[in-house]
């Protein structure tokens, strides 16, 4: 399993080339930004006619990520589907497939800015979650520490192979870690936006997502 091993407020966790997160000793699977139906939601709205694919292939991954990892609980950090309509219009299938990857673990749905949770799928529904020495929310809070959130879909530029790259990232300072999107069709926000730099202490790192896991500083202009 490719993973970046890291620790935040003493506790040992996995970045996952995914961009899933790992914490062994819990072992518990953290995802963000799912962003499921977002196909779906744009061709709603009167956007373009798209296949439902993202869906598809981002539960996929997480099923790889399960079995990869043999988790007990999954806690998807908020922003799960793309709205609050995308998480009632989702098909029968994958609504069973969400549903077979419950049975027998913990799930936890927190609430995000897109979405309440999907409330009529099976799981926990809450607001955030402690679970000392780390807290889990959506949204950052400005002087958190042991903190793990998403919401900003952060991206960061390095060079690999003698290639400029752009890819979704986590963002790891001794405070907190933003999650990347784990959804197939999720934007990004680069790390150099006054946002997360305000966020991040200066010392911050930046590890990207894709087939090897790339840290670097985090990128800041």
């Amino acid at each position: 399993m490719n993973t970046y091993s890291l620790t935040l407020s003493g506790v040992k966790l996995e970045a996952m080339k995914s961009g899933a997160l790992y914490w062994p000793d819990q072992r518990l699977l953290c995802v963000s930004d799912l962003h499921l139906g977002k196909s779906e939601r744009i061709t709603r709205l009167g956007g373009a006619m798209l296949r439902p694919y993202d869906t598809r292939e981002t539960l996929a991954q997480l099923e790889r990520d399960l079995l990869a990892t043999a988790a007990n609980s999954v806690i998807c950090i908020g922003a799960s589907f793309d709205d609050s309509a995308s998480s009632r219009g989702i098909s029968e299938s994958d609504v069973m497939w969400i549903t077979r990857m419950q049975a027998g673990r913990r799930w936890v749905w927190l609430q995000g800015n897109h979405d309440p949770g999907p409330l009529a799928i099976g799981g926990t529904h809450m607001a955030e979650l402690p679970l000392p020495p780390l807290s889990f929310r959506h949204l950052a809070r400005i002087g958190a520490s042991g903190e793990i959130s998403g919401h900003y879909h952060p991206k960061a530029r390095a060079m690999a192979q003698d290639q400029s790259v752009n890819r979704p990232s986590f963002l790891i300072d001794s405070d907190r870690i933003i999650m990347p999107a784990y959804g197939a069709f999720s934007g990004g926000l680069q790390s150099s936006h006054e946002v997360l730099t305000g966020l991040m202490r200066p010392e911050a790192m930046a590890i990207l997502t894709g087939p090897t896991l790339l840290p670097i500083p985090m990128p800041r202009d």
